[in-house]
């Protein structure tokens, strides 16, 4: 009795399974790309938008210093403890590993004592200014997902700078301006990202918050991005489905958050008074335990993978799209303009798949093979995609409220998700009642 129980529940179970895994979570993940479904005509892909998992993105960067000889240890020179001036007796040298603090160490395993850290030469030509560019270049587009955040092993710096490109470093853009003193340094009010709202979400701001003295418990840089999320998603982020709608709709603000390359520019070390101690020179230097930069690959919504070849990031593209970003149709799939896909409807989006051209496919408009009616839609004698009655579209591809001169609000998104998995639990759970009794 016990063991038919068991059997029927188990069964209940891998039924419900099976067709829940084709409707994604409605915070909507788009971890997949297509997925097989069944219709009046047989079994079908059924299309959606998808990314890449976010990862650390560290592990894929070329560093590149400006100057290049900045860093300390060639010659060898000693340097001073930041928080006592006669503690002098610390060596850099390149020629010594132990004693070496070359650029890679600002990308290592943390986690040791003492801790591994680039470092530059002293302030030795003070006044000459101490300016030192970091830059992090990825050849490939990125799409942050957390924090940036940058831990000194040093005092903060009195000033700095972070900056992006998005053309591999042929322009720049300031992401963050940092100093003791905002007004004095950089001419601007300061800031917090707590100060900000939905609509000035993209302002470039200057904070003092992360550039006090040197204190051992204040060695980190921030530069925001899941409190900007939060705007659109809620402090824990728990309603993704409305960042995504206005990443969505919003290109300056998905362009905010993309990158191909970073720029720490680094104008002022940490002094800790107001003036500089011309006699104790040493004590002044920049020092860079770890960085960290979270993101994915951006792949327009049409890869989940994104691989590392000839020690370059490649999306593993789908939906017949090719290039590094799949920013293109394949040959032979130019039936249509390339689009990249779209995270609405939620919570499986709008593929915006590339379609065979013309000359490749005769006279063929759909088939079960290459030119799938999606989004539930069913081909009619190869002529024609019958389609739902929220979708339009030579192959269903788009929501007829797109027509409309409101657009897609998210209520009427969400009304073309179906709920036929939600039927077909409660039909099965009524018969295993039965069943059971």
């Amino acid at each position: 009795m016990y063991l038919s129980r068991f059997l029927s529940l188990h069964a209940l179970w891998v039924t419900v399974s099976s067709v829940m895994q084709h409707y994604p979570s409605v915070w909507g993940h788009y971890d997949v790309c297509k997925t097989q479904i069944y219709t009046e005509e047989g079994k079908v892909w059924d299309y959606m938008a998808c990314q890449p998992e976010a990862r650390d993105m560290i592990k894929y960067v070329k560093v590149t210093l400006d100057p290049p000889d900045i860093t300390c240890g060639d010659p060898p020179e000693t340097f001073c403890a930041m928080g006592n001036p006669y503690m002098c007796n610390n060596e850099c040298d390149a020629s010594t590993q132990e004693l070496a603090h070359p650029p890679e160490l600002m990308f290592d395993l943390e986690g040791r004592h003492p801790s591994t850290f680039w470092q530059s030469t002293t302030w030795k030509d003070y006044p000459k200014p101490l300016h030192v560019n970091i830059t992090l270049s990825w050849n490939k587009t990125i799409e942050l997902t957390d924090n940036i955040v940058i831990t000194f092993e040093s005092g903060r710096p009195d000033q700095m700078i972070l900056e992006k490109s998005l053309d591999y470093g042929r322009t720049w853009q300031p992401y963050q301006y940092y100093a003791t003193d905002c007004l004095d340094a950089f001419h601007m009010d300061p800031k917090s990202v707590r100060d900000l709202s939905q609509h000035t979400v993209l302002e470039i701001i200057c904070t003092e918050e992360y550039s006090t003295g040197y204190m051992t418990n204040s060695k980190i840089i921030h530069f925001e991005i899941k409190d900007r999320f939060a705007f659109f998603a809620g402090p824990r982020l728990h309603n993704m489905a409305s960042l995504y709608g206005q990443l969505d709709t919003t290109k300056k603000l998905r362009d905010f958050f993309t990158i191909t390359d970073l720029r720490i520019r680094l104008l002022r070390p940490a002094t800790g008074e107001i003036y500089v101690d011309e006699q104790h020179l040493a004590r002044y230097f920049y020092a860079i335990s770890d960085i960290r930069v979270y993101g994915r690959c951006k792949c327009n919504l049409h890869a989940t993978g994104c691989k590392e070849e000839n020690k370059r990031l490649l999306c593993e593209c789908e939906h017949n799209t090719t290039g590094p970003d799949c920013g293109k149709c394949k040959k032979n799939y130019q039936g249509r303009p390339w689009s990249p896909g779209s995270y609405l409807p939620i919570p499986k989006g709008t593929a915006n798949i590339c379609i065979p051209s013309i000359s490749s496919i005769g006279t063929n408009v759909c088939d079960n093979e290459l030119l799938h009616c999606q989004n539930g839609g069913t081909c009619i004698n190869n002529v024609r995609c019958q389609c739902p009655p929220a979708y339009t579209g030579i192959l269903c591809e788009k929501l007829k409220c797109e027509r409309d001169p409101g657009g897609c609000s998210q209520h009427s998104s969400q009304g073309a998700i179906s709920h036929r998995p939600l039927l077909l639990l409660t039909a099965l759970l009524g018969a295993t009642r039965l069943h059971l009794c």
